[in-house]
């Protein structure tokens, strides 16, 4: 690559940070790692009407749960800074400024009534109001007005913006990485506001003049930024300016049908849409990290919507992603989110990590419900940890580890036979004899029992478990009668007698 790889994440801070943003970031990231590259992160915080304080924090504290933290931003390596738009408003006017003087860029004065009144004129013709080539001639713009006119209506405080000049009757042919080139008739565009009498430039601006002045040599960024792409390349045009290679990725489609993932089907659905917790006024919006996610688990199946590294390889680390990662790899269709798949992936990551790191895990989680152990959670999580997709479901899968049942799976109970009392106590006397109480020796002797008694495995096992767990689950029966001890085994067979 002839210029050395500078990428950038580029959020707003209206809010919490969707997944498709985290992807988006992702990608960047590991672009950026492949290829020996900044990856950097800037606060595009021209639209001061819908800041969120709290948001520019969560952006970052997101990011470096999920590993991806940036090599140069606000605060650190500030090589180009300032990294906060609204910190380099000084630096827009002169590029706006420039642009008119060199005839792509014109002062409109319109009010915002009169747009409107424009606008409702087309629509009772049926017509689609744009400000182009078709209307700038006519319209208050100092395209028919003399430098001097358009001066003294400026300093008189007149209220203006600055729009881009498109240019008439040209098909711009741009390539993307990922879309190959894409074709533009420059006739249907519309003359976007560049900048604005309060000194605030527009999105589009300030991400030019940024992408420019710190470097950037990749525009890694959302589908739905396509349609600004042939402006975005005028306008380099215009500054004469080399503009960077641009990627345009996939959407992330809703679980089912098309259509953007929105936060309304993670709410429906049951699945969460931000990696972390959003607090407002309105409600708490569920996190992936708060939901029990390892952060690699996200990082990897965020890699693999619209991106294959074109193996069946499912788990990838993320060294292992930023080996592999290749922007030529990516779809053009729209990704479709899979909150089951996503389970699955967090499934893979738990059974990865040792019994020792889960047991920790585990710890705290029973310290949230106050529950006082001596027994061995090392072993408990090997018994149960199968059957886990969450760190936080091990407790479900092994509550009868730390507390007696105090009601019977109904379905399970019809097991419980008229008999069984007997049998039960039978089992019991059993167990009160045996010294050496561990799992092999409990099954050996209670096994050699019913043979030598002629009683079938079903007759016993069953209400067994049903006497020690509550219900038909669980890990091996003896395994969890060995944790537990000969004498609450035997005083929760008793329970069972006086209750069943």
């Amino acid at each position: 690559m002839s210029k050395p790889v500078r990428v950038r994440f580029a959020p707003s801070p209206t809010g919490p940070l969707h997944i498709g943003g985290v992807r988006t970031a992702l990608f960047n990231y590991l672009f950026a790692k492949k290829n020996g590259g900044t990856f950097y992160i800037r606060i595009e915080d021209t639209d001061q009407t819908r800041f969120v304080a709290e948001a520019e924090s969560y952006i970052f504290e997101a990011l470096e749960w999920l590993g991806i933290a940036p090599d140069e931003t606000i605060g650190k390596n500030e090589k180009f800074g300032p990294y906060r738009q609204s910190e380099r408003k000084a630096i827009y006017k002169q590029y706006a400024d420039q642009l008119i003087s060199n005839g792509w860029a014109y002062y409109a004065f319109d009010t915002p009534e009169k747009l409107d009144e424009l606008r409702k004129e087309a629509e009772a013709n049926k017509n689609t109001f744009i400000y182009n080539h078709t209307v700038r001639d006519t319209l208050d713009t100092s395209l028919h007005l003399s430098k001097e006119e358009t001066e003294k209506r400026i300093q008189a405080g007149e209220h203006y913006v600055i729009r881009f000049k498109t240019p008439v009757n040209q098909i711009l042919e741009i390539h993307d990485i990922i879309r190959g080139n894409v074709k533009f008739d420059t006739n249907l565009l519309d003359d976007k506001v560049l900048f604005k009498s309060d000194g605030m430039p527009t999105y589009h601006l300030a991400n030019i003049v940024d992408d420019h002045l710190m470097e950037t040599s990749h525009v890694i960024r959302g589908e739905e930024w396509l349609p600004s792409v042939p402006l975005h390349y005028l306008l380099y045009k215009a500054f004469g300016w080399d503009a960077p290679e641009f990627a345009h990725l996939p959407l992330i489609l809703k679980p089912v049908g098309n259509g953007k993932l929105s936060k309304r089907d993670g709410d429906k659905m049951g699945f969460p849409v931000f990696p972390l917790e959003w607090k407002t006024s309105e409600g708490t919006s569920m996190g992936y990290r708060e939901n029990g996610f390892f952060p690699e688990a996200v990082v990897n199946f965020l890699a693999l919507l619209g991106w294959n590294d074109g193996t069946e390889q499912e788990i990838f680390s993320l060294e292992e992603l930023v080996e592999k990662f290749d922007l030529n790899r990516i779809h053009k269709a729209g990704a479709k989110f899979d909150p089951d798949k996503n389970k699955w992936f967090n499934h893979q990551y738990l059974q990865k990590k040792s019994d020792v790191e889960l047991a920790a895990m585990f710890q705290k989680e029973l310290d949230k419900k106050n529950i006082k152990t001596s027994l061995d959670l090392v072993k408990i999580v090997s018994l149960v940890k199968d059957r886990a997709n969450f760190v936080t479901e091990l407790y479900d899968l092994s509550d009868y580890f730390f507390k007696a049942p105090k009601a019977y799976d109904e379905k399970a109970a019809k097991n419980w036979k008229e008999e069984t009392p007997v049998l039960m106590q039978k089992v019991a006397n059993e167990l009160e004899k045996i010294t050496d109480f561990t799992s092999v020796t409990i099954e050996t002797i209670l096994k050699d029992w019913m043979t030598t008694n002629e009683i079938g495995m079903g007759k016993v096992m069953q209400p067994l478990r049903l006497s020690v767990v509550g219900a038909l689950k669980g890990p091996h029966l003896f395994d969890i009668i060995e944790m537990i001890g000969k004498e609450e085994t035997i005083q929760r067979i008793k329970k069972a007698i006086e209750t069943l």
